[in-house]
């Protein structure tokens, strides 16, 4: 017998030896709101076929949580994978990235012409396969004969992703009798896919998936045509540049070097600045707007814009909308009852937009500094008046919603939106999600210069990420241009700095999770030395050793 702690319901429980997670949840009589994916044993996330031999503390999961969503896209790419090579051995489907409320899909013959019948034929398969309710099954084995399995099925990208990896053993999952890999636990079985949706979209496909908030309804199709282009540009590159896959990037390291990789990504990073500064001329705006969510870069992207502006012949000043919020006792509230900071109306949005007018105008006017431990603006004597070869640049996680700048005439504004939209992917059917870069970076960043632990920032993320859903994602098609920040070898680069702080969350804090998880993502990458890295890196900002002061 095994003792069995369940948080779901504090309870405590005996249990032969060599029980699994899906026979507890039935005899804890476990109810959540949706169907239970999975569960997490001291916190590592496992699936229900998941066999008891020890004590363990056991937390059960639906798609309402970040490990049951993840499980479920996964088992979902999975299916669409088996669809497809049933009905086209021939061809394979690369899963690029998330866009519009789902995963953009297609052929990666380009020749194949993808047609209204065709999708409607693999969604009808896929369906057929749910009904069927087939068991996904994990199989460990031998990491060099797993290679060797996928090399005898001509899945290359696999091969180079996992046959540099030091580990003695390898996860393979199969349906029926197609094999994949996937980056982390599915589903038991294809029954528990009974949401989703496939149709027609630009030159491929969208499955769309659940809403993480109602895992039974599909999220509305969304529309995005200047993010779409973004990330097929960057696709593009990465083509060109021959590193679509970590396993591509890894052997370019491998035999180029590093400094030739970051090189190359700096390059194309001043190259689209320079480009965005020349619109911004073109244009002939007198104030930039510049948005993203949080660690996407906002301030290095401004700093390195208004240093090419000035190569046009601009004088530019820069400015944070985080100087204008409302005292605190002003601030909305959460649904927590907690000060809510990412809200637009805790910026004080009539003396901002007075003080932005009259400085178009070329009056001179008083910044104020946000006091955070007196709650309340102060004012230093700190004044700013535009010249005129002057072009203002204002930085913010609002910087996109016409709410903040609606006293000033449109034309005379030119807005940015900055993110890390990973592009590389680990391989054909394992987009990483882009949010990964990101938290990556706040962690790294948190740790080196506000003294937050990994733990607590990753406990926090949650509720950024709801802000940027609010606040950002909403108004980044109304962008004049998009500046990817991502680096190609970023995880080679973030590696060293990030994993020593990971390891630092203890297994019983409800962040382990998480931390395991970036650690196994990062430990598909070498780790690269930051000597090459130029001063005014993106990367930088988190990091240290920018030549731009913060």
């Amino acid at each position: 017998m095994v003792e069995i702690f369940c948080t779901n319901n504090n309870q405590k429980k005996q249990v032969p030896s060599g029980t699994t997670l899906k026979d507890l949840a039935e005899l804890l009589n476990i109810q959540l709101s949706y169907d239970i994916l999975g569960a997490t044993i001291n916190n590592k996330v496992r699936n229900l076929n998941y066999e008891l031999y020890t004590n363990k503390v056991v937390t059960y999961f639906d798609a309402t949580d970040p490990s049951g969503y993840e499980m479920y896209e996964r088992s979902l790419c999975f299916l669409l994978y088996k669809a497809v090579k049933d009905l086209f051995p021939q061809e394979d489907i690369v899963i690029k990235h998330s866009i519009s409320g789902g995963k953009f899909c297609e052929f990666e013959n380009p020749d194949f012409e993808v047609t209204a019948s065709i999708v409607k034929d693999i969604r009808q398969y896929m369906q057929n396969l749910v009904k069927e309710d087939l068991p996904f099954i994990r199989e460990e084995m031998l990491t060099k004969e797993a290679v060797e399995l996928y090399r005898r099925n001509g899945m290359t990208d696999k091969v180079k992703l996992l046959q540099n990896r030091k580990l003695f053993y390898t996860s393979v999952y199969s349906l029926d009798k197609t094999i994949n890999y996937f980056f982390g636990c599915l589903v038991p079985s294809t029954g528990y896919i009974q949401y989703f949706d496939l149709v027609p979209y630009e030159n491929g496909m969208l499955l769309s998936t659940p809403s993480r908030t109602f895992p039974n309804k599909i999220s509305p199709v969304k529309k995005s045509p200047k993010l779409f282009n973004i990330f097929k540009e960057y696709k593009e590159w990465l083509k060109v540049i021959d590193v679509p896959y970590a396993g591509d990037l890894n052997a370019a390291i491998q035999n180029d070097g590093e400094r030739n990789q970051i090189l190359l990504s700096e390059a194309l990073h001043e190259k689209k600045i320079a480009q965005i500064a020349d619109d911004i001329k073109r244009k002939n705006v007198k104030m930039v707007l510049i948005s993203g969510p949080s660690s996407s870069g906002k301030t290095t992207t401004c700093r390195r814009i208004s240093v090419q502006l000035g190569v046009l012949g601009f004088h530019p000043v820069q400015l944070s909308v985080d100087n204008y919020f409302v005292e605190r006792e002003q601030t909305p509230k959460d649904e927590n009852g907690n000060y809510d900071y990412e809200h637009i109306e805790a910026l004080d949005l009539d003396l901002f937009n007075r003080d932005m007018k009259d400085l178009i105008d070329g009056k001179e006017i008083e910044v104020p500094t946000f006091d955070f431990q007196q709650g309340k603006k102060i004012y230093k004597g700190n004044t700013l008046k535009m010249g005129e070869k002057s072009i203002l640049l204002v930085e913010g996680i609002h910087c996109l919603n016409p709410r903040l700048i609606q006293s000033i005439d449109a034309s005379m504004t030119y807005k940015v939106f900055v993110s890390a939209l990973t592009s590389l992917a680990m391989d054909k059917h394992n987009p990483i999600h882009t949010n990964d870069a990101r938290l990556i970076r706040r962690i790294v960043r948190d740790y080196n210069y506000r003294g937050y632990s990994a733990e607590e920032s990753i406990c926090r993320w949650p509720s950024v990420i709801i802000g940027a859903q609010r606040w950002i994602f909403p108004f980044q098609e109304n962008a004049d241009a998009i500046f990817n920040s991502a680096i190609t070898c970023e995880m080679c680069l973030m590696k060293p700095h990030a994993m020593p702080i990971l390891n630092k969350v203890p297994e019983s804090s409800p962040a382990f999770t998480e931390a395991k998880r970036l650690k196994k993502l990062l430990s598909y990458f070498p780790e690269m030395n930051d000597k090459y890295l130029p001063q005014y890196s993106i990367l930088r900002e988190f990091i240290g050793g920018s030549i731009f002061s913060y």
